[in-house]
């Protein structure tokens, strides 16, 4: 009797089989992931803590899953279970949206702290199930101790590329092609059909009769569950939405957040108040109302190229917007014709800036958002040093900063823009200002100084300005310097309260 050798199972599975199912166990993991964190986005917002949490209940459940697998390995044959439980997490998989959308648009607003946890939920017992694949498969295919290494190596690495299959595949290729119900129900029904394969050929069509049923449930639930989106794009869940109080007025969401208001018949009209404080600035700069070129650092509902183009004729918009799917809400609802005088083009903000000539702009407008924070490599040392260098001796930076709280990330932006220009102010409600309130606040940098005067006479007695250097430090206080190296725009940002 060979004392190396294993008892092998009355059913195996073949090398070919073992490899599949490790592989694509793993790679499911990972979509499920991704796929995790655009369905927090309607309802939280994207922010490096809340991808960080999804990723760690994701690490968690194939930690959990990992562990379990090989447990049950052990104590039970994988024969029977392995069928099973693959059926089981497709099945889960497929009540992933309708539980998340209910809790979601239930707690619409409000109630954070529960969505996420239906997320968490969701997601961690669908993941746990199928971590636990690859240790089972492995209990099938070895018959030899002598081959433990190989076997736990070879299956251990087609799990790994499976999960970069599926992480790869996901984030360059699924997202942008369909929307994420599709992709859920896709997976939950290749799962499903997998798990019922297995378990049809190692138990008989009878043990599969309660799984397959759950995943009719989910399936159902899927169909009807609320809905979000008008239009999921590649980055954001966006809508639009008609304003009650004005006819022809439009308002663009990305995932919870109005992001931009418009008027088609009337691209004049601003409805936000820091639009307002951008056309203050401008036509403070330039009362005599000649054309302009125009650089637009995010696109949202091109709030800003409309207006110029309308009360400037002849002024050149180029705008950079990175997502496409904004873009063609923007033309399909919003009246966009790209153009000669409106030129978009679909790249980062940072890349776009980068190819830009020297002097070559009368005025920059930053107006990108991530979630609720400006993108941490749109705010640095670097990125304001290129605008600089962009920007025409006597022309004007105006930029859409949201903060709350102590305004931590507010100054440090000030700090890293004050360091690469000598004028720079701030136009904000006075309580903002006085860091009584949070909101907007509109940023203005120049190489040439501030028409002040002007600015403050437009404003009125409604807005608050500050262009004095000592109070502008005395606001900044000991905030940071935003680098390359050292941006922690995310924790020094306080979000909208809920």
């Amino acid at each position: 009797m060979d004392e190396t050798a294993l008892e092998a199972p009355a059913k195996a599975i073949n090398d070919k089989v073992a490899i599949a199912l490790s592989f694509g166990s793993s790679a499911a993991v990972m979509v499920l992931e991704l796929v995790s964190l655009r369905l927090v986005a309607p309802y939280l917002g994207l922010t490096l803590e809340t991808n960080t949490a999804v990723i760690g209940v994701a690490l968690a459940a194939i930690a959990t899953g990992a562990a379990l697998g090989g447990r049950i390995a052990d104590s039970t044959p994988p024969t029977r279970t392995l069928g099973p439980m693959i059926l089981l997490a497709g099945a889960l998989v497929l009540l992933i949206l309708p539980v998340v959308r209910w809790t979601g648009e239930t707690l619409r607003g409000g109630g954070n702290e529960a969505v996420f946890l239906a997320v968490a939920v969701a997601l961690f017992l669908p993941a746990s199930l199928l971590a636990a694949v690859t240790p089972m498969v492995t209990k099938l295919r070895l018959s030899k101790l002598s081959q433990t290494g190989t076997v736990v190596g070879r299956l251990s690495a087609y799990a790994t590329v499976g999960a970069i299959a599926g992480t790869v595949l996901t984030g360059f290729v699924f997202v942008a092609k369909v929307p994420t119900s599709t992709i859920v129900l896709c997976l939950g029904g290749l799962l499903v059909l997998a798990g019922a394969a297995l378990t049809v050929f190692f138990r008989g069509l009878k043990a599969a009769s309660r799984p397959l049923a759950l995943a009719l449930i989910g399936t159902g639930l899927t169909l009807v569950a609320p809905r979000p989106c008008e239009v999921e794009t590649a980055y954001h869940c966006a809508r639009i939405e008609k304003d009650p109080a004005r006819a022809d007025g439009r308002i663009l969401y990305l995932d919870q957040l109005r992001h931009s208001y418009i008027d088609p018949a009337d691209p004049t009209y601003l409805q936000f108040q820091y639009t307002k404080d951008f056309a203050t600035a401008i036509e403070s700069r330039w009362p005599e109302r000649s054309p302009l070129q125009a650089l637009h650092i995010g696109g949202g509902g091109l709030t800003m190229p409309h207006y110029l183009a309308a009360t400037r004729p002849g002024t050149k918009n180029k705008v950079y917007e990175i997502d496409p799917g904004v873009i063609e809400l923007d033309k399909a609802e919003l009246g966009a014709r790209p153009g000669p005088d409106l030129d978009i083009q679909i790249k980062d903000g940072r890349l776009g800036v980068r190819s830009e000539p020297d002097d070559s702009r009368d005025l920059l407008v930053m107006d990108a958002f991530g979630g609720v924070a400006v993108p941490w490599h749109l705010t640095t040392r670097e990125i304001v040093a290129d605008l600089r260098r962009v920007l025409e001796p006597d022309g004007l930076l105006v930029a859409n900063i949201i903060d709350f709280g102590p305004q931590a990330f507010l100054k440090a932006e000030l700090r890293t823009v004050a360091a690469e220009f000598p004028y720079v102010a701030l136009i904000a409600k006075p309580a903002e200002l006085a860091g009584n309130a949070g909101g907007n606040f509109v940023l203005l940098a120049a190489d040439q100084p501030l028409p002040g005067t002007a600015i403050r006479q437009r404003l009125g007695t409604t807005g608050g300005y500050i262009d004095d250097p000592d109070a502008l430090q005395q606001f900044i206080g000991d905030a940071p310097l935003l680098t390359d190296d050292y941006a922690p725009v995310d924790q020094l940002l306080t979000p909208f309260p809920t």
